[in-house]
């Protein structure tokens, strides 16, 4: 018996299925008949079995199993029968014709009219078939089958002339050489079909995975048949979409071709009719057509009744399959949104898109099957919601690839070395899994074999075989003896460029099919002869086919396009860097512009590379730098590419680009473009892009991230995979990642040596393949990280796999969350985790939405660091690191039956860390159970048991923990929260310690070592939260009483309420230790706080109290540490029954409490009997007149107090009069401050009157009515130092009244009145007054937005009097009335205007008013003017002033003109000087005004000029009248601009300056040229003191040249060569100078270009200099080792007062000896090291030092690397300081602690004005305590934190700070600053 249907792929079981019901159900009327015909097909013995089944459907369903079973022949005699005899119905007698195979209705009949004849047929059974008429019922029914059975064999026998096997006459020899037609027996394709019944994304959006295609993750694909395709998923009726796609060269085309054959055979009997059409054949069309039309006259006309056929398909549709190949060929628009408005009819004409639409959606043809092909790229919107079924076609795969390989090779002996060849070469078994490229490879394989059998080199690239491909295919038909590839390209190369053309014009036309008018007969010879190009019949319309060319393939047709543009001359670099489109095929919506173009730019980058040189050279004939010009073009173009944000799809394009250049560089460049990350997402891989990424990423040398996302890929993807030598970091992500991938993936880890972390998330993984995975990963020991997460391990090997990891050497984190691990597996790997030597923590937490589950491990402890200590580096060598583990097992549902199980685990660990037990149900008895054995356990940082259930009664065990176990340091326990945990001391704390230098006891005590013990670690005992009542006290105490070393208690927020306290305090005294006790929110009342308040006298080791009764309350004490007294034989602590705390301050604050009059009077008895209070703070306790008045009454009865402070409370006007007056009522008040009527601070000093006393009224809203009171007060008090009534109301007429007060008492006094809305008048009145007043030495003026005006008196004869005016804004009037006040004031020395409105007229007539100063007088003024006018004009300005100058000062920069004028009392010698200086004599022109300036100028002494532009005439003026000066001592020209002549003349000029002392001409660029000129000018000039030339681009010459003249200069005090190009041998010249030097005080060498060696030299030099007093050496890089030789030189540096070094490179080594030698320099004002990373051990050694600077006022530690640890020693240094102003850090890594730290030495810092902490890490806690502190600063002006705080001089700084604190980030440092001193 055969077997049944045996087919391939396609067979007639489809058929028979589908028919089986129907013919059941028609036969079960008629089993005699059946039974009757089966013995005609059956052996009789098989039928035996059937009498004793009586049932007729049964029996007839056995028979027709029997016929089935006996072979496809006799299933097909048995149907011919049926349909011939039977009158069945039309549908069934179809499908059972179709499967009854070949041959036409007669034949069938004729063959089985004898045994027709002989059956008997029951009666009625086939009667109808005999009738009256003249034609028999089989006539009929031939006649009505007949047209469409003859269409149907026509269809049949055309597409076998078309696409069978077997093909028409002359096409065989085509077959021998034409490339990538499947001319070798058919190889399945692999074909991946996706479940998804939609499509998900349309195509114009920007996505990841392939255009129209579905997200991989989305849904699961699986591999199908080409069977599968065409079973049916819809309806009956309903039309069926098949959507198949699939990339270039996989086989789509071949595919339909198959299908077709395949059908013509019989194979598809489902479908009675099968039509193929072309997309790129339809592009041909211009007209419309009917569907009619498109069926017949384009595929094939019925020969008769075209109408009766085509009324037979509309019948028959669900029989009918359309294949349309290739839509992404097809050139029009396929946006056919309308396609079915007004429904289409059948006569209807349309376009092939409406055709095709309307198939689709089933408007015509309803039910048929319609399957259509296309590249990725392009899917109407119209088919979104139509596919019914979706597939990938991939192309080979391995199995596939040997398959066809070994047909292809099948009459070669050298087949099995083929496929070996290819089998150990992955980049070409990448390739062959493309169908068309696998022929390719195939084509040139052979050629080589051929030739060389033993050694074969194939090409590399897609490109690189294209080429190779030609070159045979030209040598196959022209033969050797045609010479060799060169000979063969110069013969062929007119019809190859021909073919270029034709290719590239095509692609640009949208053109995939030429006729013969459009192919040169040279070019069509060619290519048809090679097989390049395949002909056709093309119909546009029924009648007139014509032939039709195309490329065989359009990827080759791309190709030769490319090619193209190569090779042709006509081709410049502009138009081949147009057509590179990748980018903009990226970015074009409408993807129809490049849609022929899929590998055009593939080919272009593959016909870059090198190896593709020579090719194109003999191609083009051109030379090879022609051709490298083109290459480079392309290779630009795609370095470009990688600079912009591309998606996974592009990435992978531009490798397939970069790989087929080949060039490393490229890759590398492209690589780093990329950021060595590549991230995929949700789009399929294959071997051959994976073959182009890898590529890339082992160009270069950087390690790279590889992330794939929901991608994808087979496992031979991994296997390209394993040769990634630079992957770090591999990512997978997707459920399709199971047993089978892991096991693939672990084959090919050990490839990749940098692997450092791995992950496989989200997959489908069991405990198998993670042991498969984790064996593999033991192999890597570079591998630190390892996640697993998500995937559906659940029961692990726990023991082997923990032995695995511990084999890794590097291993950090394994991660296994979201795995459904079970508690028993949970608890398992804990004990193995503790167990495991490199395992460090398991973190383990069951949550709703996801459980967490982490190993982390430690790397090998391997040498140990050396100590700076050699005695403790030899003792450490010895140890071995101790390994600390950290056990989290949060919310895994742990009860007190775990708690045995917990403690075996816990005390298996000799080392843990951290132990966090929360979130599960042990309760008290579990607790109580591991609390009961936490002595042998061993916990160093803290145990976490919140969340347990825990009572009143697990609390008392927590608390007994304290006693029983040493090691416990901190409990905190809130009921209310469920917060339970424990904290530890290590248990070598000590040990840790380095041993210090010199023994820490005596010999004497080291021999009683066994008495020594060391000291009880303080406890922290936090109850907070818990409701605890005073009736619970008595229970907690008990408990805390065993415990006698706690340090800090905390029992806030609970109900203790009075009684509670007061209990309490009766127990503290047994808290010999405490520091610290918090008692908030407790409910206490006033008396609480009295009671409170008289514990600062019967508790005197408290140090601190704040209270607050308002929202939440605050009680918070702390107290002074117990004085430890050290034993000479052991430590002991011991604690004084008196402590003593005279040298330390206590403080009281109490704030939000509302105390009247007899309250304040009450806590005011209380406070004065408290002993050594210095602060008290009463803020915002709405406290009335009355209760102030009291208090202040008080004052002189607190002996100690410093600071009183009352904020937040609203004074009335006689409140503040109280506040001020309160001067005089303790002579200890040394600064009333009142702030915006709401803030009021009292600094109180010590009792002697000496001391200097201020009252500070800022924005009170004082107005003119107030003054006379206020000036009552004042004038009792006549020590006042300073008065501020700034941002006030009081007006002109207040400053008036004001000045009325003060020119009565003769006080020396600074009083500002900024921000009071004085006016020009009022001005010019307070000018008036000083000019006739006696006793007023200085006023300044400003009206702009600052609104100054400060008036400085004095009481003591002062020779001084100034005038500042600023942006006063004056009229001419005003002017006027100015200089007439100006001329009464008689004793004015100094006079600055800037900005006033003042032209130059109104200049001239200032200095003629200023004539009647008795002593030297210094006008300076700022206009804009003074920037615009020529220094002559500003000369004759200044010869306008009465008397001699004796300054000119010229800043145009600034627009300054300054004027030093001195009123001479003898004209003789004046007149002397003018007649010796007659010896130049000026022209006739400028004679009167030179003489002028000589008599004006005769004792000119300083001659500064700055931004000027000195004209030739200017420059004789300066060299001939002004430096021949005799007293002129200081010249100064800088930043000028003068003509090289000039400059020349002006430094030859300089030669006449013999008394100069100062000269400076910084920023000149003076010329190489112009030194030795120079040098010569300084042999006359021998009392020369300063020399400045910085930014003059001096070189190692022009230094050298200076430093021989300064070797004759011996009063030279200062040197300025900074900023210049002065390098080794420069410097090395003038340290020799530097060592005679013995008066310098001040060398500034910044900015220039020295090496260590030279900074070395100059050390050492500077060692002799011993009055250096400046030392300015910033950004030179010296380095470390000029840092250690300055070290050494600085004890002879002994008046050193200034240092910069910023921006040396000076790192540890250097600042640490650097630190440790200045404190050598006493007399130290600024240090600046910013810029330079110092390290902690520098910032230490340094702040060690701080102490012995008493005169430092500024350090500059920017960028310096400083850390909170650091800032501890630094703010204790910084205490010591006193006369520090300024600090700056910032740039560096302060937090919240180091910020804390600094805040506590501010109050220290009396003279602190600036502090800039800015780029830090503080926070608003931070920030917050540094602006508390700020009040007791009272001279602070500046200060800047990581909030970018900024607090600004004292009259502008409230308003300004608000507009700046906006944020709400920085609002508690706005309130902290707002209750501070500063923000007044």
């Amino acid at each position: 018996m055969q077997p049944p249907f045996r087919n391939d792929d396609l067979d007639l079981e489809a058929a028979v299925a589908r028919a089986r019901p129907q013919l059941l159900e028609f036969l079960s009327h008629h089993p005699n008949w059946l039974l009757t015909t089966s013995r005609r097909f059956l052996p009789g013995v098989v039928l035996n079995g059937l009498d004793g089944i009586t049932d007729h459907k049964v029996k007839v369903s056995v028979l027709l199993d029997l016929l089935e079973k006996a072979g496809p022949a006799t299933w097909k005699q048995f149907a011919q029968s049926l349909c011939m005899e039977c009158n069945l119905p039309l549908d069934l007698e179809i499908l059972l014709l179709s499967s009854a195979g070949e041959g036409n209705l007669s034949q069938k009949q004729e063959a089985h009219t004898d045994v027709s004849a002989q059956s008997s047929v029951p009666k009625g059974f086939a009667q109808r078939r005999h009738c009256n008429n003249s034609v028999s019922d089989k006539d009929v029914k031939q006649q009505r089958l007949d047209s469409p059975e003859k269409y149907r064999h026509l269809l049949i026998d055309s597409i076998c002339r078309r696409y069978g096997s077997r093909r028409a006459a002359g096409a065989a020899a085509q077959e021998q050489t034409q490339p990538l037609a499947f001319n070798q027996a058919f190889v399945n394709l692999v074909i991946q079909q996706s479940k998804a019944s939609r499509l998900k994304e349309r195509t114009d959006k920007p996505r990841e995975g392939v255009a129209g295609a579905p997200k991989p993750e989305e849904c699961a694909d699986t591999a199908m048949k080409v069977s599968d395709l065409f079973r049916s998923v819809v309806p009956s009726g309903t039309t069926k979409v098949i959507f198949l796609f699939g990339k270039p060269g996989t086989g789509k085309t071949m595919l339909m071709h198959w299908i077709c054959q395949k059908w013509a055979e019989g194979a598809l009997p489902q479908f009675l009719f099968t039509f193929l059409f072309e997309f790129r054949q339809l592009n041909l069309l211009k007209r419309k057509l009917t569907l009619k039309e498109l069926l017949f006259d384009l595929f094939l006309q019925p020969e008769d009744s075209p109408d009766a056929v085509f009324q037979y398909l509309l019948e028959n549709a669900s029989h009918t399959l359309i294949i349309f190949d290739g839509l992404d060929e097809f050139a029009a628009n396929m946006d056919m949104s309308s396609s079915s408005k007004g429904g289409p009819t059948l006569t209807s004409p349309m376009s092939i898109s409406e055709l095709f639409a309307d198939l689709c959606h089933g408007n015509l043809l309803p039910g048929c099957t319609v399957l259509v092909t296309s590249r990725p790229k392009r899917l109407p919107d119209f088919l979104l919601n139509t596919v019914d079924l979706l597939a990938e076609i991939w192309g080979f795969d391995h199995e596939k690839v040997e398959e066809y390989v070994s047909r292809y090779f099948h009459q070669y002996s050298f087949k099995e070395q083929a496929i070996a060849h290819l089998k150990n070469n992955t980049k070409l078994l990448s390739m062959c899994l493309i169908p068309a490229l696998c022929y390719v490879v195939c084509i040139c394989l052979e050629y080589l074999l051929l030739k060389h059998q033993m050694s074969v080199e194939l090409p590399q690239t897609m490109t690189q075989f294209y080429i190779k491909m030609l070159l045979i295919f030209i040598n196959k038909q022209q033969g050797e003896h045609a010479g060799g590839e060169e000979a063969q390209l110069n013969c062929n190369r007119k019809a190859i460029l021909g073919l270029c053309d034709l290719a590239l014009k095509g692609l640009e036309d949208k053109k995939l099919i030429f006729y013969v008018g459009d192919i040169p007969e040279h070019v069509k010879e060619f290519a048809s002869l090679h097989g390049l190009l395949t002909v056709f019949e093309v119909k546009t319309n029924g009648t007139c086919p014509e032939a039709g060319y195309a490329f065989v393939h359009l990827s080759l047709q791309e190709f030769f396009a490319a090619l193209c543009l190569m090779v042709s001359k006509r081709v410049d670099k502009n138009y081949l860097k147009k057509k590179f489109s990748l980018k903009s095929k990226w970015t074009l919506k409408n993807e129809a512009k490049t849609e022929f173009m899929e590998s055009f730019h593939i080919f272009l980058s593959g016909l870059s590379s090198k190896e593709c040189r020579t090719f194109l050279m003999l191609l083009a004939e051109k030379d090879e730098a022609w051709v490298q010009d083109k290459q480079d073009t392309i290779l630009q173009s795609l370095k470009k590419l990688a600079a912009t944000h591309l998606t996974g799809p592009k990435v992978i394009e531009l490798c397939h680009c970069t790989f087929e250049t080949q060039d490393l560089k490229v890759a590398q460049h492209i690589g780093s473009l990329l950021n060595f990350k590549y991230e995929f997402k949700n789009f399929r891989l294959t071997p051959l892009d994976m073959s182009a990424l890898v590529f890339v990423m082992n160009s270069g040398q950087h390690l790279t991230y590889l992330d794939f996302a929901g991608c994808l890929m087979d496992v031979d993807c991994l296997e390209v995979l394993a040769g990634c030598e630079n992957v770090e970091h591999l990512s997978f992500r997707s459920r399709r990642c199971g047993d089978d991938f892991a096991a693939a993936l672990s084959k090919s880890l050990q490839g990749m040596g940098s692997l450092k972390k791995l992950e496989l998330t989200g997959g489908s993984m069991t405990a198998e393949g993670m042991t498969n995975l984790v064996q593999a990963s033991s192999q890597c020991l570079q591998l630190e990280e390892i996640n697993l997460q998500d995937n559906r391990i659940r029961d692990l090997e726990v023991k082997r796999v923990m032995d695995l990891f511990s084999r890794m050497e590097k291993l950090k984190k394994i991660d296994l969350s979201s795995n459904n691990l079970s508690l028993n597996a949970v608890l398992l790997l804990a004990k193995e985790v503790v167990m495991c030597q490199n395992a460090t923590e398991l973190r383990v937490r069951y949550q709703s939405m996801k459980d967490t589950v982490i190993i982390y491990f430690s790397a090998p402890s391997g040498k140990v660091p050396r100590s700076l200590h050699l005695r403790w580096e030899e003792k450490k060598e010895h140890v071995t690191p101790t390994r600390h583990v950290k056990l989290c097992l949060q919310d895994c549902s742990l009860s007190s039956q775990h708690a045995e199980e917990i403690i075996a685990i816990l005390q298996s660990c000799p080392s843990l860390s951290e132990v966090d037990l929360s979130g599960n149900k042990l309760g008290d008895e579990g607790c109580s159970c591991l609390l009961e054995s936490l002595t042998w356990i061993s916990i160093s940082k803290q145990l976490d048991l919140s969340q347990n259930h825990l009572s009143v009664n697990g609390i008392c065990s927590l608390l007994k923990s304290v006693n029983t176990c040493q090691k416990v340091v901190e409990v905190q326990v809130s009921l209310c929260c469920e917060t339970a945990v424990l904290r530890f001391t290590a248990d070598r704390e000590f040990a840790s310690l380095p041993p210090r230098e010199e023994p820490v006891f005596s010999t004497d005590d080291q021999q009683n070592g066994d008495e020594n013990q060391t000291p009880t670690a303080s406890k922290k005992i936090r109850l907070t939260d818990s409701r605890f009542q005073a009736s619970d006290l008595e229970k907690l105490c008990a408990v805390l009483k065993e415990c006698n070393s706690i340090s800090e208690l905390d029992l806030s927020y609970n109900h203790l309420g009075d009684e509670g306290l007061l209990q309490l305090f009766r127990f503290l005294p047994n808290l010999k230790m405490l520091s610290s006790l918090k008692l908030n929110d407790n409910q206490i009342s006033l008396n609480s706080v009295f009671f409170l308040a008289q514990s600062l006298s019967t508790l005197e080791h408290i140090k601190t109290m704040n209270l607050s009764l308002g929202h939440m309350q605050v009680v918070h004490l702390t107290f002074w540490e117990r004085i430890r007294v050290r034993n000479t034989s052991r430590w002991r602590s011991s604690f004084l029954a008196h402590p003593k705390h005279e040298a330390k301050g206590r403080c009281f604050r109490l704030k939000d409490c509302r105390v009247g009059p007899e309250d304040v009077t009450r806590l005011c008895h209380i406070l004065a009997q408290c002993p050594q209070l210095t602060e008290i703070d009463l803020s915002g306790n709405s406290l009335s007149d009355q209760s102030i008045e009291r208090l202040l009454s008080f004052l002189p009865y607190l002996c100690h107090l410093t600071l009183l402070s009352i904020r937040n409370t609203t004074f009335s006007p006689r409140c503040m009069v109280l506040l001020i007056n309160s001067f005089n009522l303790c002579e200890r008040i040394r600064m009333v401050e009142l702030r915006s009527s709401e803030n009021a601070f009292l600094h109180l000093g010590a009792s002697t009157r000496s001391q200097k006393t201020s009252c500070r009224l800022t924005d009170c809203a004082i107005g003119q009515g107030q003054i006379d009171e206020l000036c009552r007060v004042l004038e009792q008090h006549g020590w006042l130092a300073e008065v501020d009534l700034s941002r006030n109301q009081l007006g002109d007429e207040g400053l008036r009244c004001l000045l009325d007060h003060f020119y009565q008492v003769p006080v020396t006094c600074s009083l500002n009145l900024s921000h009071n809305r004085i006016s020009q008048d009022g001005v010019l009145h307070l000018i008036d007054a000083f000019a006739t007043s006696g006793n007023t030495t200085e006023v300044q003026v400003s009206l702009c937005s600052k609104a100054t005006l400060i008036i400085k008196f004095t009481s003591r004869d002062d020779p001084r009097k100034i005038l500042r005016l600023a942006e006063c804004n004056f009229q001419p009037e005003h002017l006027e009335k100015l200089c007439l006040l100006l001329e009464k004031c008689t004793g004015l020395t100094e006079y600055i205007s800037s900005n006033n409105n003042m032209t130059v007229q109104a200049a001239e007539r200032l200095l003629h008013s200023l004539r009647k100063n008795p002593g030297p007088l210094k006008i300076s003024i700022e206009e804009p003017w003074v920037g615009k006018e020529s220094v002559t004009n500003l000369l004759e300005l200044a010869v306008q002033a009465c008397g001699n100058i004796t300054e000119i000062t010229i800043c145009k920069d600034k627009t300054l003109f300054q004027l030093g004028i001195k009123f001479p009392r003898c004209l003789e010698k004046v007149e002397s000087v003018v007649s010796r200086l007659h010896l130049y004599k000026p022209g006739i022109k400028h004679a009167c005004f030179y003489q002028r300036v000589r008599e004006k100028c005769a004792q000119l002494q300083e001659l500064r000029w700055s931004h000027v532009e000195l004209h030739n005439d200017e420059a004789e003026m300066l060299v001939r009248i002004l430096l021949p000066l005799p007293e002129l001592k200081k010249f100064g020209l800088t930043s000028s601009s003068i003509m090289p002549t000039g400059i020349d003349y002006l430094i030859t000029g300089l030669q006449n300056c013999q008394a100069i002392e100062e000269l400076n001409l910084g920023y000149m660029e003076l010329s190489s040229a112009a030194i030795p000129k120079l040098v010569l000018g300084f042999r006359e000039m021998p009392s020369l003191k300063r020399l400045i030339l910085n930014h003059n681009n001096i070189s190692n010459d022009g230094c050298s040249r200076l430093t021989e003249a300064l070797r004759n200069m011996h009063y030279v005090e200062e040197i300025n060569l900074s900023h210049n190009n002065i390098g080794d041998p420069g410097l090395m010249n003038l340290a020799a100078v530097l060592l005679e030097m013995q008066n310098l005080k001040r060398i500034d060498l910044s900015g220039n270009s020295p090496s260590p060696a030279g900074g070395e030299k100059l050390m050492e030099a500077l060692a002799y200099c011993k009055h250096i007093e400046e030392l300015l050496l910033s950004r030179n890089v010296f380095g470390d080792r000029t840092a250690v030789k300055l070290a050494l030189c600085l004890p002879h540096m002994t008046n050193l007062r200034i240092l910069h070094l910023q921006n040396n490179n000076i790192g540890p080594a250097g600042g640490m000896e650097l630190a440790r030698a200045l404190v050598v320099c006493g007399l130290l004002e600024e240090i600046s090291l910013s810029e330079n990373y110092l390290g902690e051990g520098s910032i230490h050694a340094l702040s060690e030092g701080l102490p012995c600077f008493e005169h430092l006022r500024k350090i500059d530690l920017k960028l310096c690397g400083v850390t909170d640890d650091a800032s501890k020693s630094l703010s204790h240094g910084f205490r010591q300081c006193p006369s520090m102003e300024e600090i700056i850090l910032s740039w560096n890594a302060l937090g919240d602690g180091g910020a804390r730290e600094l805040a506590s030495a501010l109050p220290g810092m009396e003279k602190l004005k600036m502090l800039d902490l800015e780029k830090n890490r503080i926070g608003t806690r931070g920030a917050t305590k540094l602006a508390e502190e700020l009040a007791k600063c009272p001279e602070i002006q500046f200060i800047r934190s990581g909030l970018q705080m900024q607090i600004f001089p004292a009259p502008i700084r409230g308003r300004v700070w608000r507009q700046k604190a906006a944020s709400s980030c920085t609002e508690r440092c706005l309130d902290a600053l707002s209750s501070s001193q500063l923000s007044r």
